[in-house]
């Protein structure tokens, strides 16, 4: 029996011995994905609440969740950057704590508003 007709007879759920079983496992590999930090996060916060299996297309909606932090983080970044709390001094270490502290601001809004909320799509 080919692969072709070996997936072909898996789809259709026919019964399949222990050799075929083998091999179709071998055939079709279990696509990895992989997310960045946000959805990771978001990922673990699912789990962690038995939420992760009420969503349909879970790698879909954790990209997005990564995508949304990412122009969520941009936004904040050109609207808080301008804030005389942020603003540049010209002192190096001034400048890196207010840089910190900017981000530090835009993490905790990127957390409580997309991450740690059961709110799913």
């Amino acid at each position: 029996m080919t692969d072709k007709e070996l997936l072909a007879k898996a789809e259709r759920n026919e019964g399949l011995t222990v050799d075929e079983i083998k091999r179709h496992q071998k055939l079709v590999q279990p696509q990895k994905h992989v997310y960045g930090k946000y959805g990771t996060l978001k990922r673990k916060y699912l789990e962690d609440k038995g939420l992760d299996w009420t969503i349909d297309d879970l790698p879909t909606y954790l990209h997005g969740v990564d995508k949304q932090a990412e122009n969520m983080y941009n936004v904040l970044y050109t609207k808080l950057s301008l804030s005389p709390l942020y603003k540049r001094t010209g002192e190096f270490m001034e400048d890196y704590r207010r840089l910190t502290a900017l981000q530090h601001a835009i993490e905790e809004e990127i957390l409580s508003e997309l991450i740690y909320t059961e709110e799913v799509v």
